[in-house]
């Protein structure tokens, strides 16, 4: 079994030092004088101070965290709602065809959910740029919220509810003082997860988006086509860190939900 765990660490440490190679490169070149990424001259953080200079940069900035934070919002709404829906379902063969459907969602492929976006809003005549943008990021976001707030329900024993309706309490009640309260950590879950997915796609936020109107992941993709620069090298540091963060806190809130007593809010 030692040696066995051995390998598996082994394993391990190179699965991911060839998947954040790449990611300690560019950071590494990030700080890099030479203005290149052949060979390192010297520490330097120009390349940040030309990215927090760049007028129009800091305005797609604004744009991406507007439509991340909407779009995380109201899909958090959305998904909290569905969640609730699939879970009041009582057949389970309905229930099964609620929850791939919506895990369909999750694993098609971006492109093919941006393309179909973009055939759908040229249809019905929306024009593409920040509603075409929200309304896509809101789409892929509900089922991921879905996914965090559904297993937090199932989890839930149906007697605190029974509780909450001999002791009075109405629907609305029952909703806010005791469901709500208990699935807290995976509403939160759910919503940096929807934050981080926002911040980061690409693939279905480049089909939907139109003139004059940008996100950080298509301008990344737009000043790397037009040739090397370590601003770029900077930004992409700056998103990589943000998304690090954003992940971090979801750790702490999964952590956080596993210790959450499983009385809270049956207070009348």
């Amino acid at each position: 079994m030692g040696r066995n765990g051995k390998l598996s660490n082994v394993y391990l440490a190179v699965v991911f030092a060839i998947l954040y190679a790449p990611i300690a490169y560019l950071i590494f070149y990030s700080f890099n004088s030479g203005g290149h990424m052949r060979s390192f001259e010297g520490f330097t953080l120009e390349w940040y101070r030309e990215v927090f200079a760049d007028t129009r940069l800091l305005i797609i900035v604004l744009n991406t965290f507007v439509i991340a934070l909407l779009s995380s919002a109201i899909s958090t709404m959305l998904g909290v709602a569905g969640a609730l829906a699939i879970y009041h379902v009582r057949r389970k063969r309905t229930k099964s065809t609620l929850l791939s459907l919506n895990n369909v969602l999750i694993v098609s492929p971006d492109v093919i959910i941006g393309a179909s976006f973009l055939i759908l809003f040229t249809m019905i005549g929306i024009k593409l740029g920040f509603t075409s943008v929200l309304l896509s990021h809101i789409a892929f976001s509900v089922p991921i919220v879905v996914i965090m707030v559904l297993p937090k329900l199932q989890e839930m024993s149906p007697t605190l509810m029974d509780a909450a309706r001999d002791l009075g309490a109405g629907s609305w009640q029952i909703l806010t003082r005791v469901v709500l309260p208990y699935v807290k950590p995976g509403v939160f879950a759910g919503f940096f997860m929807a934050l981080t997915y926002s911040l980061d796609d690409f693939a279905v936020t480049f089909f939907v988006t139109g003139n004059g109107y940008s996100t950080l992941s298509v301008e990344i993709y737009s000043r790397a086509r037009q040739g090397v620069s370590l601003s770029i090298n900077a930004l992409s540091t700056l998103l990589f860190l943000l998304t690090v963060l954003l992940v971090v806190g979801y750790y702490f809130i999964n952590r956080r939900a596993a210790r959450t007593p499983a009385g809270r809010g049956l207070r009348p």
